[in-house]
């Protein structure tokens, strides 16, 4: 089994990865780690260096990283690669897509001064840009939808075991 946590910068994936980590006893794999594993230097340093075509590229080596893990394990997913439909197809045949759903105005929020993190990651504009562009295949992918607004991300867990015990169940959304 493995559990492919994906949402916008700033949603919670870290946060959502390390608790069902604990929660389940599975081992968790961040997607910055990942790019930093197969490429030899942080996202904000290749994109600094290559740009974003070059981040992007990095991106995708560490998902193909990812499918190589041996289940049981929890992976957070860069946006970036949930856009592409055969990478989407992918990750929902190798397993269970957690979306962490959020409002860009929290996102926003939630990035902070943007250390770390790329350039745009502060400006309000693109990021409602990327919500309004990439909400249809985050949507398209997940198995679980969790409204980061309206619902813990400490219930997180809960809501994937309530998931996992509704077998043919319908996509799980969960809000208050």
């Amino acid at each position: 089994m493995r559990i492919f946590v994906i949402g916008l910068m700033g949603a919670g994936k870290s946060t959502i990865g390390r608790r069902l980590s604990t929660r389940t006893g599975w081992p968790y794999f961040d997607n910055d780690a990942l790019v930093e594993q197969v490429a030899g230097r942080t996202a904000p340093e290749i994109e600094a260096d290559g740009g974003v075509d070059a981040l992007h590229d990095a991106e995708l080596a560490a998902f193909e990283r990812a499918l190589t893990i041996p289940p049981p394990v929890i992976l957070g997913v860069a946006g970036f690669v949930v856009v592409d439909p055969e990478l989407r197809r992918r990750m929902r045949e190798a397993g269970t897509v957690i979306w962490l759903r959020a409002r860009p105005e929290t996102l926003r929020m939630r990035v902070g001064t943007g250390r770390g993190r790329r350039e745009d990651a502060t400006d309000i504009e693109w990021i409602r840009s990327v919500v309004a562009e990439r909400t249809p295949a985050f949507e398209e992918a997940a198995d679980i939808v969790i409204d980061v607004e309206r619902f813990p991300l400490e219930r997180a867990g809960e809501a994937w075991e309530r998931q996992r015990r509704a077998e043919g169940a319908a996509k799980l959304v969960l809000v208050p």
